[in-house]
């Protein structure tokens, strides 16, 4: 396949309710979605991506407007200058630009449908999955008090999903924790996402958490503090998950070898792109180390690519893929539908779902064109 043109879309979407973390409160879904032009033997074929970075460099150092830049201005001319761009190449190509995983996965995601579609493949079936649907839990934002808390997890756990993620930080924890177990018992699987919150000098603290029966606890320290997770992971019962630790393959399997983690969270736009998401996938399972598949609040087009890289069997805890209405009244594909705790894994050509051209204009806020430098 050869790149022909790319065109980003950005998009704000309003969200159901405000999401807060520990680090920022969302009330809109930003981002940008890559639409790219291919010419191929079959003619000229369109594959779409999505970034998930956020609007603030506050997650991750990356931010909307840095992707579309790094993008513009070295990524794609790398990639037009490529005469045989393949989903399993793009990586390579682009190694020698450092950092910027959130745009390179995005870049890498329109490569992997325009293949899919080239070759009339689903998502599911190059990947090697092996289900026809994925457990579906739900990430619940930090809440104005404890009792906002329990009644929104309530209302959660009584639409079915499968899993209840909490998100908490220093001042909004012990407390939320201890009225949900109350409130709905042990009997639901219960985890929650500190977004490294935290230091090693709150280990007394943190260790509180091992009376709630917790699935595992995530990222509670910073992203650089892997071997400090270690530390911490002797001192509790809770599991230690880290997310915005793994960026690579090579970071995963130096968590496993300090003991830094019982379970990873696996991000394909954290860590460079589905491909690199499968190597961390396929490591994880060689090592006994259970793998859950991370949410950051993805359009339907990114939600289905989720359900897809889920669909393998290293993935045995509840993943963040929620149906579409658990984020937006409106989406910008057809709605993913959480059902009897469950979404299903598509199985059309490329990632199985379609932009809807007017959802797209109604919530795009610019677009860039890039073309080939003559």
């Amino acid at each position: 396949m050869k790149l022909k043109s790319i065109t980003l879309h950005q998009v704000s979407i309003p969200l159901v309710t405000p999401f807060e973390t520990s680090f920022m409160r969302e009330t809109e879904k930003d981002c940008y979605l890559v639409e790219a032009t291919f010419d191929t033997p079959k003619g000229e074929i369109t594959g779409w991506g999505e970034s998930v970075a956020m609007i603030s460099p506050l997650y991750s150092s990356e931010y909307v407007a840095s992707g579309i830049d790094v993008t513009k201005r070295w990524l794609a001319p790398i990639l037009f200058d490529v005469d045989d761009l393949t989903a399993e190449t793009v990586s390579w190509h682009l190694r020698h630009v450092i950092g910027h995983p959130m745009a390179k996965s995005a870049l890498e995601m329109a490569v992997i449908e325009a293949q899919l579609k080239l070759n009339d493949q689903s998502f599911k079936s190059y990947l090697g999955g092996v289900v026809d649907s994925v457990p579906s839990g739900v990430s619940v934002g930090i809440q104005d008090s404890v009792e906002e808390t329990v009644k929104v997890i309530g209302g959660y756990l009584e639409e079915g999903y499968a899993r209840i993620k909490l998100k908490i930080k220093p001042g909004k924890d012990i407390a939320p924790i201890a009225a949900v177990r109350k409130a709905f018992g042990d009997d639901f699987g219960f985890q929650v996402d500190a977004n490294a919150a935290y230091t090693l000098v709150d280990a007394s603290h943190l260790r509180r958490l091992d009376e709630y029966g917790l699935l595992l606890i995530e990222q509670p320290l910073g992203e650089a503090d892997i071997r400090q997770h270690g530390e911490l992971a002797k001192l509790m019962e809770t599991p230690m998950c880290l997310d915005e630790s793994i960026d690579s393959a090579e970071a995963a399997a130096d968590a496993i070898s300090m003991g830094a983690a019982a379970v990873i969270n696996i991000k394909p736009g954290r860590v460079g792109g589905f491909i690199e998401a499968k190597k961390i996938h396929d490591l994880c399972s060689a090592h006994g180390v259970a793998v859950w598949h991370g949410g950051m609040v993805e359009t339907g087009l990114g939600r289905a690519a989720n359900a897809a890289l889920a669909s393998l069997p290293g993935f045995t805890l509840p993943g963040d893929i929620s149906g579409s209405n658990r984020f937006f009244h409106e989406d910008i594909t057809e709605e993913i539908v959480m059902y009897d705790g469950k979404v299903d894994v598509p199985t059309g050509v490329g990632f199985g779902v379609s932009i809807d051209p007017a959802k797209l204009e109604k919530f795009r806020t610019d677009s860039v064109e890039i073309l080939p430098q003559s």
